[in-house]
Order: structure tokens, then sequence, then C-alpha cells
């Protein structure tokens, strides 16, 4: 009986020997003994294996059976008599008693983000499980996968040793990492170097460049040689490019930049490459109500002003002539290189029609053309030479008063006219339209006498008189005094009324009337 006591004892003395002694709550070592879709199993010397989720482990690639790890020992026996092990709680341990008792609020610190949770992230900061605020990370722009995939240097916001709980701020690392870029740019800057930079914003003046931590403004008169009209034609935000450093102040934190300056400019040899008299080709760039732009080669542009396109008309309208992208051919007129302006000109490079047209078109001629437009007081008649007339409307009728010329004419109407008048140095042909016919006003006087009486129509009531038709096309004027004024207020367009002839003026083309009979 005596030796079967002593076996047992010496065989539990081996059976302890063989085990570590396990401690809860404290850190064990261990050995990773076997893998499964879920969990990894932990050999930690105790009588019976741990199981470990394996989502506590934050890389899994490195872990393979054999790999040495350090545990938490929650418990030796839970309800089911299994060893429970957790190897997250054992690295948050291990992360505070490295740094627990040596951190404050305040003290900057290393870390990785983890993941992204409900109002922040999750970071690793050597081992401790920390809280970023959303609105402390400066993660602004910036995707999860480019979070998660770098290193960053945190502040300490708040720190509660008892309850473990440390919350960081990545906005003040941000802000003095820029501070000391600012300060490394504000050294570097020297003027005339090119420089890098992005496109920060654009206003009507100019736009924004930041140059790495420095911003500087790139002002629309330093954009490009030619002229434009707003800086969204050159640049827009986002936009990279090198910009010419053309002065700075860094106690007023300005810095000037050039785009245009970093090119040649080509306004430099301008009068020996463009002299008045030279014929060239350019595009047609902008198209204005005076005329259009011509960007005769890249960053010279010059004006077509709508006085120097044709020799025909006196004045055109470009906009119904020309479109942007058009190729036409100019002479050179004026350079001005300080103004950095050229005059142009499309009709010098044709003959001045006008020299000849006083032995063309002679006083009396009869000739063809075509309506092209109106004014209120006249209608211009295109010739067949492509000059261009003008019918006043007093030479539209010898008898009825026009009061505009639409009342006779249509636009693009065919046209007789006859020449009444050129004047090839400013450029005018006087035309007429009732000299087509003989002046009947000598064959009116003889068939209305003086004192001769007669109904007439009523055509027009007007302030100054009432104007009332004799017969078809013969019409004469009431004069104000020669009728009441209860009468005339009274009468309407289509009225009889019984007349006096008492004025017939063939020089004038008049005939005067009275309602006093």
């Amino acid at each position: 009986m005596s030796q079967t006591v002593e076996k047992q004892k010496a065989m539990e003395e081996m059976y302890f020997k063989t085990f570590h002694k396990v401690v809860e709550g404290e850190i064990a070592k261990g050995k990773v003994v076997a893998l499964n879709d879920k969990e990894a199993v932990v050999d930690i010397g105790f009588k019976s294996e741990g199981f470990i989720p394996l989502e506590e482990f934050r890389s899994l690639d490195e872990l393979v059976v054999g790999t040495q790890v350090e545990v938490l020992v929650e418990s030796v026996e839970d309800e089911e008599g299994h060893l429970v092990l957790s190897f997250g709680k054992a690295q948050k341990m291990k992360g505070w008693q490295k740094l627990g008792e040596t951190i404050n609020e305040g003290d900057f610190i290393d870390g990785r983000v983890v993941k992204q949770v409900k109002g922040g992230f999750i970071v690793d900061a050597e081992g401790i499980d920390a809280f970023l605020p959303m609105s402390l990370s400066a993660f602004k722009g910036v995707s999860n996968e480019q979070i998660m995939a770098s290193k960053y240097k945190f502040q300490i916001a708040k720190l509660n040793r008892p309850r473990r709980n440390l919350i960081l701020s990545r906005r003040e690392v941000v802000q003095k990492e820029k501070e000391e870029v600012r300060d490394v740019l504000w050294g570097e800057l020297k003027k005339g170097e090119t420089r890098s930079g992005v496109v920060k914003g654009i206003t009507d003046f100019g736009a924004f460049i930041d140059l790495g931590g420095v911003d500087g403004l790139l002002h629309i008169t330093d954009m490009s040689w030619t002229r434009i009209n707003h800086p969204s034609e050159i640049v827009k935000v986002g936009d990279k490019l090198d910009v010419l450093i053309l002065d700075f102040d860094r106690a007023g934190s300005k810095v000037s930049l050039g785009l245009k300056q970093i090119s040649d400019n080509p306004w430099k040899d301008i009068y020996e490459k463009y002299p008045p008299g030279t014929k060239t080709k350019g595009k047609i760039v902008n198209v204005m109500p005076y005329g259009v732009f011509v960007e005769v080669e890249k960053g010279i542009e010059g004006l077509l002003h709508s006085s120097e396109i044709t020799w025909q008309k006196k004045m055109v309208n470009p906009q119904e002539m020309f479109k942007v992208g058009d190729e036409v051919e100019v002479q050179i007129i004026n350079v001005d290189k300080d103004s950095k302006r050229i005059s142009l000109s499309m009709k010098q490079l044709e003959a001045n029609p006008w020299e000849e047209a006083a032995n063309n078109y002679t006083a009396g001629t009869r000739v063809q053309g075509k309506v092209r437009g109106f004014t209120e007081y006249g209608a211009f008649v295109e010739l067949d030479s492509g000059l261009e007339g003008m019918i006043h409307i007093s030479d539209m009728s010898w008898t009825k008063k026009i009061n505009h010329p639409q009342e006779v004419l249509q636009k693009g109407q065919d046209v007789e006219v006859v020449i009444l008048a050129v004047d090839a140095e400013n450029r005018k042909i006087n035309l007429g339209l009732k000299q087509l016919q003989e002046n009947p006003w000598p064959e009116i006087a003889q068939k209305f006498p003086v004192d001769s009486e007669m109904e007439a129509e009523v055509v027009l009531n007007s302030n100054f008189g009432v104007f009332v038709k004799l017969e078809e096309g013969v019409e004469a004027l009431v004069y104000a005094s020669e009728i009441e004024k209860e009468k005339a207020a009274a009468l309407q367009p289509g009225d009889k009324l019984k007349v006096r002839i008492i004025k017939v003026d063939v020089e004038q083309m008049k005939i005067g009337v009275s309602a006093k009979v």
C-alpha cells in the first residue's frame, strides 16, 4: 500500500514539473500549435491549450504554426473547463506597461490607423489602442486605403490612465509640419527661379498657386503674352504647373508669380517680324461688334477693326461675317510694341474701288442693286461692284410722306435706282428711287390750283395738322390754324373732309389746304 502511494506522489511531481505556473491576469509566452479558419491554438505550457480568434491578430501573413506569441491569461478554466487567452489584450497591456507611465497630454506619439469606427478611427499607438476623433484627424480628401497604408505622428489630446483611455489628435501635428515646411520654403525662395505649384483657387484678377506650403498669386497680366478675359481661360483648379518667382515679401506673406515669363516674349522682335505692309495669315480667336481679334502667331494677336474689313461697306457687323476659328489673310497696318497692339486690315489687300467710283457711277445713271439694311432715315443698297449706297426716305416718293423706308422696300429686294451723287473721299453714294419717274409736281400744281375746293380723305391726325389724301399718291396738309380744334380732334383716318387749296409749293413738293370752307 505504501509503495502505491509513493509511486502516485512521484507521478504527480513529474506532472507539475512539466507544466509552467499559470497566473490569471498576467502575460505568458506561448507558441501557435495549430490554425483553423477562425482561431489560433496556442500552447503556453499549461495542461490544456488556449484558443484565440484570428481577428485579434493584425498581421495574419506572419501567423504560422510555430510562431511565438505573448498572450494574456484571462482564465485558467472557464465554465467549460477551457483555458482562456487573449493576444489583443496582451498587446494593450504591454503597450500601457511600456508607455503608460512616461506619456502625458501634449506629447507626440507614432501610430498607425487600423480601422474606422463611428466618429473617428482606432489607432495602434505603439501597442496601445487609441481613439482619433474625425474632427481632429486632418484627413480631409484622403481615402481610407491611403490612411491605413501609412504611419503618422499624433499628439496626445487626452489621457486617462486609470481607464486606459487615450485620445489623439493629428491637427496640431499637421499644422506644425506645415509651419516647418513653410519656414523651409521661405528660406529657399529666390527671385527668378522656377517652381512647381498647384492651382488652389481662381478669381477675376488671377489664380492662387500652392507652392508646397506657401501660396503665391499669379496675376492675370502675368499668365499669357496674349490678351485674355478671365484666368479660367488659362488655368483651372487642380492644375499642376511651373511658375516663375517674380517677387516675394515674407513679412507680408506675399509671393508674385509669372507664367508667361517662362517662355520667350513673342513681342521681343515684333518690329522686325511684322513691319507695316506685311501680309500674313492668322486665326480668329475672338469676335466683337467692333472687330475681330486675329492670332498671327502664338502669343501675338492683332485687331481687325470693322472699318478695315471691306471697302464696299462703311458699316459692317463682324459677328455676321466671321466666327472663332476662321482663318483669314490680313495686312499689318501698325505695330505698337509697348501697348502690345497690332492693327490689321483685309481691305488693304484689295484695290480701293472708291478710287474709280466717280468714273463708274455718274449722276443720273440707272443701276441695279439689292437692299441690304435700313436706318430710320433710309435704306442701304449694295450695287453690282460691291459698293454700298443709300436711298434717303425723301428720295423714295415724289408725293407720299414716308415715315420709315420699310414702308416701301424689303431687305433682300432687288431694286433699280438712280445715281444722285458720289463722294469717294467720304465713301458715300446717294441713290434715288423716285427719280426713276418724272417729277409729277408741275402737273399736280395745274391740277390743284389755289382756291379750288374738293372732298379729301383723312390719312393722319398729328399735333401740327391733319394729313389728307386728295387723290391716289397726292397728299396735303391741313394746317392747325386752318381747322377748328374740336373738329380736328374728332377726325379719324378714313374720315371725309371738305378742303380748299391755299398753297402749292412745286419746289418743296408740298400742298397746303384749309378746312375753313
